[in-house]
């Protein structure tokens, strides 16, 4: 594509000026605009998608596309309407619908851009991290770090769907991209009852390995993190005097790297929400983008002023800067996943509390 030009009809020597830098490929700041704005200008559009569509959606990819069909993934892959047409929830993360049927096996890959996977109902399949098997079950988060082998299994006689978010997007704008298939990986030989992250760091609060370690990596080493435990830390902030949560209605919490207490993983910070009818939590809005995830309960989320029901395994998008508030009618759990921590390591991080 060739460099924009700017033409000057009333001022020959500055038109010729102007066709001089063109051919330099610069361009006149002083002609530019747009650049710099009071807010950000923000192309992404707050979306849902009903919970309801996509597992139907999903059963009929498990009926009509094998699963070696173009590809290792049955995946329905999120399109904001925004974008273009590009596969991506937000200008940052993709998100996505994963399904797996009875018998099936996703095989092994890896690429740079970091996934997490959020069951948003049934049980049976397990995920293999480089080699550690992982129980999947409603509730459970579980992380598939940048670069590391992953493949999933579903040795049960029932389908299972599942929320897939990655910061694809993110690691493509940085031209990071890396993928590379598994073949010739040697098949594993069975799963166990616990994983071995979850043996090391899954102990409970403040209770980590003993002795030397290696140098910890980028991401959090606990994979797995159970619905159980997640669970007993929103009822307990909820019943407790003092936590806040029992006054407002709104308990939250954010899933931790258990060795540092930093997110998950560099990029993408992760965190549940309940959300009890008629709680007093305020709209907020926020620079980054998130992704969330309607786990169980029902109500609305208004999103710029508009308002959207939300239902079990409904999927929403939050770009940048979009007011939301949270309506409860039962109460409602809600995974989000974020790109937050980037937000705040470049120090541009920045919310703001909406009044009514």
């Amino acid at each position: 594509m060739a460099t924009r030009r700017f033409d000057a009809p009333d001022d020959a020597s500055l038109n010729t000026f102007y066709d001089d830098i063109a051919d330099k490929d610069l361009q006149p700041l002083w002609e530019l605009s747009g650049l710099l704005t009071p807010a950000p200008k923000v192309q992404a559009v707050p979306y849902r998608w009903r919970g309801e569509e996509l597992r139907e959606l999903g059963e009929r990819a498990g009926e009509l596309v094998p699963i070696d069909r173009g590809g290792d993934r049955r995946v329905l892959s999120l399109s904001n309407p925004g974008l273009g047409g590009a596969p991506y929830a937000t200008a940052t993360l993709w998100g996505a619908v994963q399904y797996l049927g009875p018998g099936e096996t996703a095989p092994a890959h890896r690429h740079t851009p970091a996934a997490l996977r959020f069951v948003l109902d049934g049980e049976g399949v397990w995920t293999l991290v480089n080699g550690d098997p992982l129980h999947m079950s409603a509730g459970d988060l579980i992380l598939t770090p940048s670069w590391t082998w992953h493949e999933h299994h579903n040795p049960g006689d029932t389908p299972m769907t599942w929320f897939d978010a990655l910061d694809l997007p993110l690691v493509e704008a940085l031209d990071a991209m890396f993928f590379e298939p598994g073949e010739g990986r040697p098949a594993p030989s069975g799963t166990a009852e616990r994983s071995t992250s979850e043996i090391r760091f899954g102990g409970g609060p403040g209770l980590l390995p003993g002795g030397a370690s290696a140098p910890a990596p980028a991401h959090s080493p606990l994979l797995r993190y159970q619905w159980a435990d997640t669970d007993r830390a929103l009822a307990g902030q909820l019943a407790e005097a003092g936590t806040g949560a029992e006054r407002t209605g709104h308990a939250h919490v954010r899933f931790a790297d258990p060795t540092n207490g930093r997110d998950v993983m560099p990029t993408m910070r992760c965190e549940m929400h309940r959300y009890l009818p008629g709680h007093t939590a305020p709209a907020e809005r926020h620079t980054g983008s998130a992704l969330v995830a309607v786990f169980r309960g029902a109500g609305a989320v208004e999103l710029d002023g508009v308002l959207h029901s939300l239902a079990p395994g409904d999927l929403v998008a939050i770009p940048s800067w979009t007011s939301v508030r949270v309506l409860a009618d039962e109460p409602m759990d809600l995974f989000s996943v974020s790109d937050t921590p980037v937000l705040e390591a470049l120090a541009l991080y920045r919310t703001e509390t909406r009044g009514d």
